[in-house]
Order: C-alpha cells, then sequence, then structure tokens
C-alpha cells in the first residue's frame, strides 16, 4: 500500500536495547495527504529503515507502508510502518524505490 504527501513534522528519534542487548531504532514522522480532505498519518521507520530513508519537514514523498494491529489488555493499537520511500525527482529516485523486506 502506498501513500502520499507532504511531511510536516518528524518525531525525535527513540532508540533503546532489547531483553536479549540488540539495539533498535525507531523514527516516527507525520505524513500529510494533499487531497480535497487532507488527512495527517503517523508513520514510523524501524531499524536499518531509518538511515536508509532519512526524512525532513516539508519533503513531499510517496510512502510504501504496512497496516498492523494487535491487542494488548483489551485495546487494539494499530502501526503504520514504512518500508520504502520515494521522494519524487530525485536524482536518487531508482535506488530509493527498491523494495527491500524487513
Amino acid at each position: 500500500m502506498e501513500i502520499s504527501g507532504k511531511i510536516t513534522q518528524v518525531l525525535p528519534l527513540q532508540r533503546g536495547t532489547n531483553k536479549n542487548g540488540n539495539e533498535w531504532r525507531k523514527q516516527e514522522f507525520v505524513l500529510e495527504t494533499e487531497t480535497q480532505y487532507p488527512k495527517k498519518v503517523l508513520i514510523m521507520l524501524w531499524g536499518d529503515k531509518v538511515e536508509q530513508f532519512p526524512v525532513a519537514e516539508g519533503q513531499k514523498v510517496t510512502v510504501s507502508i504496512d497496516l498492523e494491529s494487535r491487542e494488548y489488555n483489551g485495546r487494539w493499537y494499530t502501526e503504520v510502518r514504512a518500508w520504502k520511500i520515494a521522494k519524487p525527482g530525485s536524482e536518487n529516485d531508482s535506488n530509493e524505490k527498491e523494495e527491500m523486506p524487513f
């Protein structure tokens, strides 16, 4: 699934160590669609994708995403996780469009 729009906010990078001692990184950003009725969507980059696809406020991008919901203590939470980001008109457009599995 793809979503296009403008990045309106980049949240602080989060990092930590899991119980196995492995480090993790998560970068979240808000993308606003450029439709008749704009919607704001919080999207997450995880792990190596943080360095592979650096994001900045004001960029117009097309983001390939996976949606996943999970239940915790009787409540449901949905994540929007990016696995590819393409910046229209960039010189590296062909590299950025390369599909990479998690």
